[in-house]
């Protein structure tokens, strides 16, 4: 008969499992509630950002808005890529998730102030996480096997630095503070690259991108994408109902719809090519893509909130014609990586050649600075006209084919 003691070890390995050993991610899985409750609660904190930027569009508005993005996205990035390569969906895997979480919430309540009266709070805040991050890796790397030992100490020294050095940078002046963050940021994701991209090809089996990973990065776009239309809501919220401003509101609202398509139906829910270069480009060109799209939102406050204007203030016009110009190139760089491009040159090289014409022409536009109204126009025909390309070549195609 089972023993009361044998019972309990049994319950502990069933709710309490050890990560799992490099190696062993599973090609196909269906990400959980847990990962997509994770992602909201980092989302938070990139409205917090953006709401920042809203009411601060200037040079170091935008500058302290990179910096924490950029570290907010790469601690998304760590504890999705753990998850996907080391979770598992028992206690354990809540718990980690847990333990990152209510790191994260402090965070986010500092972010309006990072640059300000909260920088030192935010510093040492971020790099508490970090170190949990760090932590997490540690012990993921206890079961690695001979050939995974270098990279993994690579990167678990690496993260465990970047969390000295935000915590250390609590003790610098407050612009020389972001600064470090920002630097902080190029350095560690240029490590990144460096090490997964002299590593043996044994040693980047985590390298390797799933549908469930496509899924994820899919998922976080589109919750970025939601603060478009928060950004529309709060300014039409704190300005006089009329035609204009609502007419502006609603336009504003197509434009963020644009960059969904944009990145949906080019590159969106599709992997890389099997090589480590194109999961590096892959996972890399996601952030200035998720940061333009968060960006996008901030602005749009202000086009709501100057409807009548006869031209568009300029920080709004520049951010938001700007983003609009990431957000397509980015989106072919990222097609690029894709295994889809090789197998259909015939749309990508025009349709990139397209898109690059159109981003051109959104900072151009946003040069100019016309009417928020028209501006918001443009920018949905300079968007629409790529999309509009790639159905005209589909159907051209479908006629070959019934021809």
């Amino acid at each position: 008969m089972t023993s009361r003691h044998e019972q309990w070890a049994r319950l502990r390995r069933q709710l309490w499992r050890p990560p799992r050993p490099h190696g062993e991610q599973p090609r196909e899985r269906v990400v959980g509630p847990l990962e997509l409750f994770y992602d909201l609660v980092v989302v938070v904190l990139v409205a917090q950002a953006a709401h920042h930027l809203s009411g601060e569009l200037d040079w170091h508005g935008l500058g302290l808005f990179a910096a924490v993005f950029a570290l907010v996205w790469i601690a998304w990035l760590n504890g999705s890529l753990h998850h996907e390569l080391h979770g598992h969906e028992d206690a354990r895997g809540r718990s980690m998730f847990l333990l990152q979480i209510l790191v994260l919430v402090p965070l986010g309540a500092f972010i309006p102030e990072a640059g300000d009266a909260r920088g030192v709070a935010f510093a040492v805040d971020a790099g508490v996480l970090f170190a949990v991050l760090a932590l997490l890796w540690l012990l993921a790397s206890r079961g690695d096997s001979a050939e995974f030992r270098r990279p993994s100490k690579l990167f678990v020294t690496g993260t465990a630095l970047c969390a000295v050095v935000l915590a250390a940078s609590a003790a610098l002046p407050a612009d020389a503070r972001v600064l470090t963050w920002g630097a902080l940021a190029v350095v560690y994701l240029a490590g990144f690259v460096f090490v997964l991209g002299r590593a043996i090809p044994e040693q980047v089996v985590g390298l390797s991108v799933t549908d469930a990973i496509a899924e994820r990065f899919g998922l976080f776009i589109i919750i970025v994408l939601g603060e478009n239309v928060t950004g529309v809501v709060d300014g039409l919220a704190h300005e006089p109902t009329n035609a204009l401003t609502l007419a502006v509101g609603l336009v504003a609202v197509v434009v963020g719809f644009g960059a969904w398509w944009t990145y949906f139906d080019f590159a969106g829910h599709r992997l890389p090519r099997p090589t480590r270069a194109g999961a590096l480009q892959w996972m890399m060109i996601h952030l200035p893509l998720t940061g333009a799209v968060a960006a996008m939102g901030a602005a749009m406050v202000g086009l709501v909130e100057h409807a009548h204007d006869s031209r568009t203030p300029a920080a709004t016009a520049w951010v938001l014609c700007g983003g609009t110009a990431v957000v397509l190139c980015a989106t072919m760089v990222l097609a690029a990586s894709l295994r889809a491009w090789n197998e259909n040159l015939g749309l990508y090289r025009p349709l990139a050649r397209t898109s690059a014409a159109m981003a051109v022409l959104c900072v151009g536009v946003g040069a100019v600075r016309p009417a928020p109204l028209t501006l918001g126009l443009l920018l949905v025909l300079f968007l629409g006209i790529p999309w509009g390309y790639a159905v005209a070549n589909r159907v051209a195609h479908a006629e070959e084919v019934a021809a």
